[in-house]
């Protein structure tokens, strides 16, 4: 608590922490025209759709054992060192990706390079970060921190898939177009290397207490906060693998008959509002706390997803699920808020990056089972059940964490019933 609230004294974040949100944005931007050209450009080097999907594969599966294997040491060999060593990893798979035509070559560089093909973060960067970023700015400031941290991510990400135009506009098209684009991706990672090897010896830890050691995923002080909060974060998550966008999306094709020009608009809204939706999140947090501020305004986010395949016409359907994006993001900033204040600060790393490997896996199931219950769009069964669901997890999250308070939030409470003097 004390250096949180030494860290954020006069500016919003310290140097750290603007190198930290310049790194992400550079990441996310990255990712976000990889995610757009890795299938076609896999295919015009000569790949089946069975051989891309292997690639895809690799790549996810990879991410996931990247992350447990680095950031369960991070908090102990350093989080500089283990940030770099996942930036040069995404430069040489990058690499990989533009000089080799090999699958075989191609799916190890998958694997160990952090490879994005969804647009979304995989590998150590995402856990370690938000493990830096609470020790970057004061602890009444750290939700809105996270706020801003993914208000630079959903925007560069989006500016990232729009420059996937850049190439054809200046005369490159087709492969040639895509492998500016790889090698684009190359200079991003070198980039990113650059700015981790900026950061200060301030955003390590001081290490565990004498004598103590890890002894569970890197993690002693907080294993049973760790093994509840994985355990809720993967059913939310697996709730959320039914009404991914391209779900979403699918199931208006199927009840209404909504065209691709239809759809783009719907979602252009929608992620607009879950991203302005993050700048809300901070102020709420102080007036209302962490947990309570996760809680009840998720729950009527996913009352109003189970109201979505309810209504009578398009219409509405639409204008329910805009006011429901309009909620269902002011959790994400606090989840990673009170998470971090939760847990030895010693510990972040390895706490992140076990909660961010559940929540991805469970979320990579529930698709599978999300297609079945589309047999029948007009029940909406996608719907139904991951609102049923998220609200399951709103219940048990509030009722297994409401006693436990980061640490200004027990100051606070400490000072309000002190009698007056």
């Amino acid at each position: 608590m004390a250096d949180e609230r030494r860290a954020g004294r006069g500016r919003f974040l310290s140097r750290d922490g603007r190198v930290v949100l310049a790194a992400h944005g550079v990441r996310t931007f990255a990712y976000g025209f990889l995610s757009v050209i890795l299938g076609p450009y896999l295919a015009l080097k000569g790949l089946s759709p069975v051989q891309v999907g292997a690639v895809f594969t690799a790549a996810l599966g990879g991410g996931a054992l990247m992350t447990i294997a680095l950031t369960t040491v991070a908090d102990r060999v350093g989080r500089r060192r283990v940030l770099m060593a996942g930036a040069l990893l995404m430069a040489l798979a990058g690499a990989a990706f533009a000089l080799t035509d090999r699958l075989i070559w191609l799916a190890v560089a998958a694997f160990i390079g952090t490879i994005s093909p969804s647009g979304k973060e995989v590998g150590p960067f995402l856990p370690v970060e938000q493990a830096i970023l609470p020790e970057t700015t004061a602890a009444a400031r750290r939700t809105s921190a996270f706020a801003v941290y993914n208000l630079v991510g959903s925007l560069t990400g989006a500016f990232g898939a729009l420059a996937v135009g850049l190439p054809g506009a200046v005369g490159l098209p087709g492969r040639q177009g895509f492998q500016a684009l790889i090698w684009g991706y190359v200079a991003a990672a070198l980039i990113l290397a650059a700015l981790y090897g900026g950061l200060t010896s301030g955003v390590e830890t001081g290490g565990l207490p004498a004598g103590q050691r890890p002894r569970w995923l890197g993690v002693t002080r907080s294993r049973g906060l760790l093994a509840r909060l994985a355990a809720l974060f993967a059913l939310d998550a697996f709730a959320g693998g039914f009404v991914v966008q391209g779900m979403v999306a699918y199931w208006f094709h199927l009840r209404y008959g909504v065209e691709t020009a239809g759809l783009a608009a719907i979602f252009f809204g929608t992620n607009l509002l879950a991203a302005l939706s993050f700048l809300a999140a901070g102020p709420l947090a102080r007036r209302f706390g962490l947990l309570n501020t996760m809680v009840f305004t998720h729950l009527p986010s996913n009352v109003l997803l189970i109201l979505v395949p309810l209504m009578p016409g398009l219409p509405l359907a639409v204008a329910v699920l805009l006011a429901r994006n309009l909620l269902s993001q002011l959790d994400v900033p606090t989840r990673q808020s009170y998470t971090m204040a939760v847990v030895a600060p010693e510990e972040r790393s390895a706490v992140a990056g076990v909660t961010a490997v559940a929540r991805n896996t469970a979320a990579a199931i529930a698709p599978v089972f999300a297609g079945a219950t589309l047999a029948a769009p007009a029940l909406g069964l996608p719907f139904l059940v991951a609102g049923g669901l998220k609200i399951v997890y709103d219940l048990a999250i509030f009722a297994w964490f409401r006693g436990v308070r980061p640490p200004e939030e027990q100051w606070t409470a400490e000072v309000l019933s002190a009698p007056n003097q």
